[in-house]
Parts: structure tokens; C-alpha cells; sequence
């Protein structure tokens, strides 16, 4: 396989694979903010999904050493192949030792499956090749069934915990912004949140939806040029810049009130309103936007189908099926707002705009002995030209 990307990003060396500077994190996501041209990622990453490779991708990694096993066949998950369209070498199952041993920022060479240290050999494990992930990935469709069983089986258990808070409402605090017939636009950052945003752009300036951004939903909202009204979630993927930004602060709990993200939140100088709920952020965002009278609500990068939420890698995401059910009436994709929406603006005012437009142009022409003297001309010309098409009619 040819590391097209790879290698010429690779600092020059007369030993054979790539060499680069390790950044070591057993969470994706937040390896991926420190994440730079050149360097080697380091991960303990079980099931890589396609979130978390294409920020891999745009961070331009040389190589990706994981940890944990890329495919497990729990389902066809669809990181390690963009890795490989990417041209970046992925070493798999090189075990959890690693995460000890290599240092943050220590130059490492990855050849092969070898991870080494000057001459060290630090971690062994495989290289995936598209072969591999072909295989790999039809193993894991044969399983789908297995995965949709125990699904249906997370799904009955969040609503036997939670069906006060999914049909009446029961346990969703209140909050000051104002979200009652309003537009709101939820934003995580999943599948495709930067393109739909940019298509969403002529709405939002329309419309003015309320805009939330769960967790790292927020920074997203920040980086198109907008500003969010409220960020919901457990605080673990959104900056502190952006928590600092004015927007109201829901703090996602669990439902035994632990919330991991209060402190942080505090300790900022902000104090805000906490949800303790089973399900994962998205579901808290939704479900707050449907209690306090949104009238339509517009998801960016959420989960919809069965591959995307065990992508998600939470047995816990069987949530965000029941939540959709709950506020399915309102809630509209943002591929769909960004196909059917079309501006407001009429023929007829697009007709009447142009006929202004030249009236003003003749009112500026007409006030000037040059102007006077051009439409008289045009005005001759015109009558020439209309005489010629009459007598070749008659």
C-alpha cells in the first residue's frame, strides 16, 4: 500500500517508514485539538469511527498507532478506511502498554507494524491494509443483527428510566433564553457539521434560529461566525473561550447528579443550570428545545441510523432514537432545511426591485444635459429600430 500523504510529510531519514514527534491521548477527540502536520497519533481507540478519522485526517497525522483494536467487528465502522484513502498508515492493536511508555512529544519511527525508539522497539502490532478492512467490514454487516437486538434492548430499558422526562416533560429545568415560537439549531459536531452549516448560512441570517451547540457543537458555531445562544453538555469537548462567550450554560448530569462538567464550569465564573438525564447531550438539547416551545428544531451532525449511533460507540445512544421519536414533529435534518429552503424573496418583488432600479437610473440621466442627450439618442435608435421590424411585418 503507498502512504501517498504520508511520506512526503515524513521528516527525511535514511532508516526505512516515517518518523515524527508523538502526541499520545486515549480520547480522540481531544488529541486531535493538539494535533499537527508531521506528528504520529497516538490512540487507544476501540472501533474508529468516522468522526473522529476525518479529524484525524484534517489534523494530517503521518501515521496513527492505535492501542486498541481499529475493528472489532461489532459493526462496520468506517474510520480505519478513510485513514486509508488518506494515505495514512494505521498500526492496530499495538496493546495499552504503549500509552505508558512513549512520551508526549518523543520522536518515534513507525515501520510497518514497528513502533520504535532510536532503536527501541517500543510497541508491535499490525498494519491495516485495504484488504484487511475489506474483510473486516464484511464480517462486521454479517453481526448487525446481534447489535440490533441488544438496540431494541438499550432502547426498553431508557424508556422505562426515563419516560416521565420523554412524555411529560418531568425534570427539564428552566432556562432564560427564549426559545418559544422560535427556530432552534442544534449543532454537534458529527457527520458533515461544517458543510451543512455553510449550507445553512442564508437561513440562519433569515430566520435567526436560537442556536445551540452541544459540547464541541459550540466551538463549531463559533468557527462559521456565529455566536451560540446556549451550550448544552457534559463540557468535556467545548473551549473555554467559548464557554465564556455569553451564551447560557446547561450542564449535562447523570441521573444521580453527578455532573463531571460543573466544576469546570464554575471555575470560569459562570454559574449554570444543570439537567440530570440518562441519554447523551444531543438528547438533552433536543428535548429542552421541545419543552420550552421551539416550533421547529434543525439538527447538525446528529445520529440518525443504527450505524451511526453504534458509531457513536454508547449503548446509551438507543436515547437519541426515543428522543427523536418524541420531538419527530418538529425536528427536521439540516440536509433537508439546507435542499427545500429557498430565500423569501418573490418574482414579483424581484420584478418590481429591477423597474425601481431603472426608473432611478432615468431620474439620474434625465437631471443632466449629457444624460438628456444619451436618451435622446437611445430613444432614436429605438424608434429605428422599431420601424424596420414594422416594415418587415407588413
Amino acid at each position: 500500500m503507498a502512504f501517498k500523504v504520508s511520506r512526503q510529510r515524513a521528516k527525511r531519514t535514511d532508516l526505512p517508514g516515517v518518523v515524527g514527534p508523538a502526541r499520545v491521548d486515549p480520547r480522540t477527540k481531544t488529541l486531535t485539538k493538539r494535533l499537527k502536520p508531521g506528528d504520529v497519533a497516538v490512540i487507544n481507540h476501540e472501533d474508529i469511527d468516522r468522526v473522529s478519522a476525518e479529524a484525524l485526517v484534517a489534523c494530517g497525522p503521518v501515521a496513527v498507532v492505535n492501542a486498541a483494536k481499529s475493528i472489532t467487528g461489532r459493526y462496520p465502522n468506517l474510520g480505519p478506511e478513510i485513514l486509508l484513502e488518506a494515505g495514512i498508515p494505521l498500526i492496530d492493536g499495538v496493546g495499552p502498554q504503549i500509552m505508558d511508555e512513549l512520551k508526549e512529544g518523543q520522536v518515534v519511527r513507525v515501520d510497518g507494524g514497528q513502533v520504535m525508539v532510536g532503536e527501541a522497539l517500543i510497541a508491535q502490532g499490525t498494519l491495516i491494509d485495504e484488504a484487511k478492512v475489506r474483510t473486516s467490514m464484511t464480517e462486521a454487516r454479517a453481526g448487525l443483527a446481534v447489535q440490533l437486538e441488544a438496540f431494541a434492548a438499550n432502547t426498553m430499558e431508557y424508556m422505562r428510566k426515563e419516560r416521565d422526562l420523554l412524555f411529560d416533560g418531568v425534570g427539564v429545568p428552566d432556562i432564560t433564553t427564549k426559545l418559544a415560537r422560535r427556530h432552534a439549531l442544534i449543532v454537534v459536531r458529527g457527520y458533515h457539521y461544517k458543510e451543512d452549516l455553510q449550507a445553512l448560512r442564508h437561513y440562519i441570517r433569515e430566520y435567526r434560529p436560537v442556536l445551540i451547540g452541544v459540547d464541541g457543537g459550540a466551538d463549531a458555531l463559533i468557527e462559521a461566525g456565529h455566536t451560540p445562544d446556549l451550550i448544552v453538555g457534559d463540557m468535556d469537548s467545548v473551549s473555554d473561550a467559548t464557554l465564556r462567550s455569553g451564551a447560557e450554560i446547561v450542564v449535562h448530569a447523570y441521573r444521580d447528579g453527578r455532573a463531571p462538567g460543573l466544576e469546570r464550569v464554575r471555575d470560569l465564573g459562570i454559574e449554570p443550570v444543570v439537567f440530570p438525564a440518562t441519554g447523551t447531550s444531543e438528547d438533552v438539547a433536543m428535548l429542552l428545545a421541545d419543552d420550552k416551545g421551539a416550533e421547529l428544531i434543525v439538527a447538525v451532525g446528529t445520529h440518525a441510523t443504527l450505524v451511526e449511533f453504534l458509531d457513536k460507540g454508547r449503548a446509551g445512544m438507543a436515547s437519541t432514537f426515543l428522543t427523536r421519536l418524541r420531538v419527530g414533529s418538529k425536528l427536521v435534518d439540516a440536509k433537508g432545511v439546507s435542499r427545500l429552503y429557498r430565500s423569501r424573496i418573490s418574482t414579483l418583488s424581484l420584478v418590481l426591485l429591477l423597474a425601481v432600479g431603472l426608473l432611478a437610473l432615468f431620474a439620474a440621466l434625465w437631471s443632466t444635459p449629457g444624460g438628456q442627450a444619451l436618451l435622446q439618442l437611445v430613444g432614436a435608435r429605438w424608434d429605428d429600430f422599431w420601424s424596420s421590424i414594422l416594415g418587415t411585418i407588413t
